[in-house]
């Protein structure tokens, strides 16, 4: 099973670093390139535990459905995704919150499973992984701008 850890550096509070990753206004804009639209369940607003938001999204070219709930809740230090129905086999997603150096560390631990069982494995090493690299870290570029301007006050008020 694939293992994501990304450390995010964010000169604000956990508090608000917090409640913009829990942002469902927040992810659609971080996931503007994949056309990622919330579709049902929570589709606006600061997601919170036991909610669950089914995605719209276009991955490799094909438009797919993901719904993930929040198992875990516990602000402003930890929250936990995980997938309920999707392309994956599974995924989980934590996510942590310290106060670190006068603002706070975001660490992302992104475990998944892919379909398809070697078939899948091969495409974790040839493409999936980096993809989904890459797919977390323009949502935390993305965090951390709203968190390090005034741009969070339109998402988390």
């Amino acid at each position: 099973m694939p293992r994501i850890e990304l450390r995010t550096e964010i000169k604000a509070s956990k508090e608000i670093v917090f409640d913009l990753s829990r942002s469902i206004d927040l992810h659609k804009i971080s996931t503007e390139h994949t056309n990622e639209t919330a579709i049902a369940g929570k589709t606006d607003g600061l997601i919170g535990l036991n909610e669950s938001v089914t995605w719209r999204a276009k991955h490799f070219g094909i438009y797919q459905k993901l719904t993930s709930k929040i198992t875990e809740f516990e602000r402003p230090n930890l929250f936990v995704d995980e997938m309920v129905n999707g392309a994956f086999k599974s995924f989980r997603h934590e996510h942590h919150f310290t106060d670190f150096n006068g603002g706070t560390l975001m660490i992302d631990y992104f475990d998944y499973k892919s379909p398809l069982g070697v078939l899948g494995k091969l495409a974790d090493k040839l493409f999936l992984k980096t993809y989904m690299v890459d797919l977390l870290e323009k949502r935390n570029e993305t965090v951390k701008d709203f968190a390090e301007s005034d741009k969070w006050k339109e998402l988390v008020t």
